[in-house]
């Protein structure tokens, strides 16, 4: 991964309303979830949906395919490892790394 690619996809996902649509789709596995349902869960306009999806699947972080009528959206898992792993590839290249909680719930802790 290159820096502008990873660039990308952290300012699309710096977005509340994108981080929340992709964290749903991350939740749902790899049967996604229908637009429909996202909007539901939402409660947020089609045309505000469809236009965070459409920064979201500009970055590769999601997946969209027709099922019918139905318009299936799905996280890109590899997108998402491949984001991850740039992060952290080069943590603590150039120096020690400091003892850090695996989990969110265990960062609130401290």
């Amino acid at each position: 991964m290159n820096l502008e690619i990873a660039a990308s996809q952290m300012e699309s996902l710096g977005n509340p309303t994108r981080l929340r649509i992709y964290r749903m789709l991350v939740r749902a596995g790899i049967d996604g979830l229908p637009v429909g349902g996202l909007q539901q869960r939402l409660e947020i306009p089609a045309s505000t949906l469809s236009h965070h999806c459409k920064k979201l699947l500009d970055a590769n972080l999601i997946t969209q395919e027709r099922n019918g009528t139905t318009l299936i959206c799905r996280a890109n898992y590899r997108a998402m490892s491949n984001l991850i792993g740039y992060l952290a590839d080069e943590c603590c290249a150039d120096g020690r790394c400091e003892d850090t909680p695996t989990r969110a719930s265990e960062a609130a802790d401290t």
